[in-house]
């Protein structure tokens, strides 16, 4: 599903993002509802910003990307950590690229997710290369998710995935 996000670009530097979890929905400026065998999940553009919300049978949980003022948690290149009875790894880079090759970017990435039935992009008025695009999976246990947060000012695209799966027990040997 793409959308236009009728508000001013407010996050407008990759450098000011943030990961933070388990914290309450945010208002959102577009939102998409899935389920995905037995995983309720909801995708959620905030801005140029994102929260995705997972519910399933081992309970819940909640990642926000975000400049989030007075958070003290920058956006990492890595996280792993367990909830509950999931291991969750989190996963960012930022790929700096010239204005055409940026422009391309943004158009491949767009066209991926608009029509695709577990995406959601919403562009901001003023640049068609201003964009927060997220996309969603399950397979067997596992519940992925990708999201790209676009800076055309800076010639900057976020990227982020996300796998959330079932915990396994240890094997004693």
């Amino acid at each position: 599903m793409l959308t236009t996000l009728h508000t001013a670009y407010s996050d407008t530097r990759a450098a000011d993002l943030a990961w933070a979890l388990g914290r309450e929905p945010l208002p959102a400026l577009a939102v998409l509802d899935l389920e995905l065998a037995g995983a309720t999940l909801q995708l959620r553009l905030l801005g140029a910003s994102h929260q995705v919300l997972l519910e399933e049978e081992q309970g819940s949980c909640s990642e926000t990307v975000a400049c989030m003022p007075g958070s003290s948690t920058p956006l990492p290149l890595g996280v792993a950590k367990r909830i509950g009875g999931w291991e969750y790894e989190f996963a960012a880079r930022v790929e700096t690229l010239n204005a055409g090759s940026f422009a391309g970017r943004a158009q491949e990435l767009l066209a991926l997710v608009a029509d695709h039935p577990h995406g959601l992009a919403g562009t901001f008025p003023g640049s068609p290369h201003a964009f927060t695009a997220m996309l969603a999976q399950r397979t067997g246990d596992q519940v992925r998710w990708r999201t790209w947060h676009a800076y055309p000012q800076e010639g900057q695209l976020v990227v982020t995935r996300t796998r959330v799966g079932v915990r396994t027990p240890a094997v004693a040997l």
